[in-house]
């Protein structure tokens, strides 16, 4: 029933019933709803405001947001989301019948200013305008994130329409998820099961599968300090050695009351939060928690304190170049090699003509167990044949490891002014290029004839092979000449037969099955290497003196890509390291298995055989320098090597030939196995650091920087 009268000046007063102002709530709902789907487009939204004369700043006071936040509704990398939302439309309607849009020459032309935000892409085209039909209220499109998917293709292939924000967001605590290429989305952050929710539903992050046996990467969400905050979880880990948050902790009881689990890792530095699959779609989401320590500072450097959109980028950059983020860059360098050589395939039973889950060719498809040399100290295998605390011998253990030698320098040596270091690229990549590793078990074979086609190990005598002295020797780590029988991995026994000199195994582990399994990881960590280098100014073929003159600045040129250029290398060493992963503390005892055992790319042999094939490639230069100048390496660590030199330049001391860099020898250069300047350094200052710590101090390690830490003492 409804009752209405005059009161005073003849305005009309009505009195409704209850229910029909519920019918008018519905009402304004739907109104607002379909307000909501008319936002104008980001260009109309600044030209109102400034038509208005209002600044950002009052329109964030009015709506109680953040400047950036208007910002970025006006620029089109974000949209308001309800309640703002509705405020947002008032406020824009509001100005839009003071301050109308210019009439078109004609209705059938689009009105100016109404048109798409960003240029229209062959892969992305803009959706049609409809033309004005009213001066006063502005024609408004749908507007969405999605706007951003044009300015993504722009500069590369059609993006997956499952993943069109991008791999990963990084989240803030005012609610922000700012994505790889510049969008700002808003999303909740009531709680950990409401963000999951938003990541798989709207949130429309991930990224798709590097081969087509493979899975997609699941998305990544990084939580800042004041996000950690907000959704309730502490800024610090008590558990400094589990790493991981109490079970009982009130977040992890929403996530299981959600029925979301969690890894056996549970949640700490990085956790994956998932269900069930459903059908053929994953419901996963992975985290990166930057207060807890996710960002390791030897991989990243100072990223973990970036603004959320600089941080976005970095990760954004690295996971298009090479994977997103799983865990440390060891990790992802692992979890690399699976993703772009999966251990199965859809195959057909015969049988029933199903498709069934079947090994892929050329894949580590399951674990296997490593020969006795090739295990490391503690392995059940080395349990079982020694004493606990038993020193094993060369002739006992695989010792395949990077250099780690020095000489004193030679009279002559000393009479130059200068110690210059130079650097191998990517040594390790590069030494996984084209190599042949096993791809299953090994087998053991007594006084096999050597085959270089063969990866394995080998019991070999390799000490009857002399060279001169100041070189080391290409089959130690240490560089002194082997002293009797020893165990080797294939690159090492075939670079003694390619000197010329005899080799008779005594006994070896070989694999029959074998490939270049590491040729499409090589390939891919190459190209994000290159492409990044190329984004600082660093382009292959650039001429030697321009290239070392880049080189000494572009760590300063965007320290962004600087920090993807250094977690791209992490992950190449930290990959290959990952492949003979060593057991943790935390009950284990030597004897028992450990959880990477079980892992198909836990694999020792293959690790040693490129640290093999890296040095081997390393000492083949130095010979060759050697030989053909009568230059000699003073120190080595890993993949750099100290030369004496008359200048201060590796220009002073690297030989030509007819013009060019000596064939076979070291090369300067931006690619993968050419090396870069390391650092320059007195010969006094070489003497003198010798004098101190003795005839063993490694001045390669320091000749970049030219100082010793308290730390730092005899190597």
């Amino acid at each position: 029933m409804c009752v209405s009268g005059r009161v005073g000046n003849g305005v009309e007063v009505a009195l409704v019933s209850d229910e029909q102002s519920g019918l008018f709530a519905s009402v304004d709902a739907l109104l607002e709803q379909a307000a909501a789907e008319t936002l104008p487009v980001p260009a109309d939204r600044k030209r109102l405001r400034e038509a208005a004369g209002l600044s950002q700043d009052q329109v964030a006071k009015a709506l109680n947001v953040r400047r950036e936040t208007v910002t970025g509704w006006e620029a089109g990398r974000t949209e308001p989301r309800p309640p703002t939302r509705a405020a947002y439309i008032r406020l824009l309607d509001g100005l839009a019948a003071r301050f109308p849009a210019p009439e078109s020459p004609s209705d059938s032309e689009p009105r100016p200013g109404v048109g798409p935000s960003v240029i229209p892409q062959p892969q992305a085209p803009a959706s049609p305008v409809a033309p004005a039909a009213d001066a006063v209220a502005p024609v408004r499109p749908p507007v969405t994130a999605h706007r951003a998917t044009a300015q993504k293709t722009a500069a590369g292939p059609q993006a997956d329409a499952r993943f069109t924000h991008g791999p990963l967001a990084v989240v803030d605590g005012d609610g922000t998820a700012c994505c790889a290429d510049g969008l700002v989305l808003d999303c909740p952050l009531t709680d950990l099961p409401s963000l999951i929710n938003w990541v798989l539903g709207e949130g429309k992050l991930g990224a798709a599968r590097l081969h087509r046996s493979g899975k997609d990467a699941d998305p990544l969400i990084v939580l800042t300090t004041s996000a950690v905050q907000r959704i309730g979880l502490p800024t610090e880990l008590e558990d400094r050695r589990g790493l991981r948050l109490p079970d009982e902790h009130h977040v992890l009881k929403q996530l299981s009351v959600a029925q979301w689990k969690l890894t056996k890792r549970g949640f700490g530095p990085w956790a994956r939060v998932y269900r069930t699959a459903d059908g053929a779609r994953r419901q996963c989401v992975q985290f990166a928690v930057l207060p807890w320590g996710a960002l390791d500072t030897r991989s990243w450097g100072t990223a973990d304190q970036l603004p959320p959109a600089e941080l976005a980028r970095l990760l954004g950059t690295y996971a298009t170049r090479v994977l997103t983020p799983c865990g440390s860059t060891a990790v992802t360098g692992l979890e690399l090699m699976t993703a772009l050589r999966p251990p199965t395939r859809a195959v057909k039973d015969p049988a029933t003509g199903s498709w069934v889950s079947g090994p892929m060719p050329g894949s580590l498809t399951e674990p296997v167990e490593c020969a006795p040399p090739e295990a490391p100290d503690g392995h059940p295998v080395v349990a079982a044949l020694y004493p606990r605390f038993h020193q094993r011998t060369p002739d006992q253990v695989l010792d395949e490891e990077a250099y780690q030698w020095s000489r004193p320098l030679t009279d002559a040596e000393c009479m130059k002014p200068y110690v210059v270091g130079i650097d191998v690229n990517m040594a390790f990549a590069a030494a996984a290029n084209r190599l042949t590793v096993g791809l299953s078990a090994p087998v053991h074979v007594q006084r096999p004839a050597f085959d270089a086609k063969l990866p394995g190990s080998w019991l070999v005598d390799l000490s009857h092979i002399r060279l001169d002295e100041r070189l080391p020797s290409p089959f130690t780590p240490h560089g002194e000449r082997p002293t009797g029988p020893a165990w080797y991995a294939t690159p090492t026994v075939a670079y003694a037969v390619e000197l010329g000199y005899s080799v008779t195994p005594l006994e070896a582990y070989l694999r029959y099955e074998h490939g270049p399994y590491l040729d499409a990881w090589y390939t891919r960590l190459r190209d994000a290497y290159i492409a990044t280098m190329a984004d600082l100014g660093i382009t292959p073929g650039m001429p030697e003196k321009q290239f070392l003159a880049a080189m000494a600045d572009h760590q300063h040129t965007d320290p962004v890509l600087a920090a993807v250029l250094s977690a791209i290398k992490a992950t190449v060493k930290g990959g290959i390291g990952k492949l003979r992963e060593r057991a943790r503390s935390g009950g284990w005892r030597p004897g028992e298995p450990w959880p990477a055992l079980a892992r198909p790319t836990w694999r020792p042999d293959i690790r040693a055989a490129v640290i093999a094939n890296a040095r081997i490639n390393m000492h083949r230069k130095m010979l060759r320098l050697a030989t053909h100048a009568d230059l000699y390496p003073v120190a080595i660590l890993s993949d750099c090597a100290v030369y004496p030199s008359d200048g201060p330049s590796p220009l002073d001391f690297l030989p030509y030939k007819d013009g060019k860099p000596l064939p076979g020898g070291f090369r300067l250069g931006v690619s993968p196995g050419m090396v870069k300047h390391e650092g320059t350094q007195s010969v006094l200052w070489a003497e003198g650091l010798h004098e101190e710590h003795g005839p063993d101090m490694n001045i390669a390690r320091h000749i970049k920087t030219g100082t010793v830490s308290a730390h730092d003492g005899e190597e």
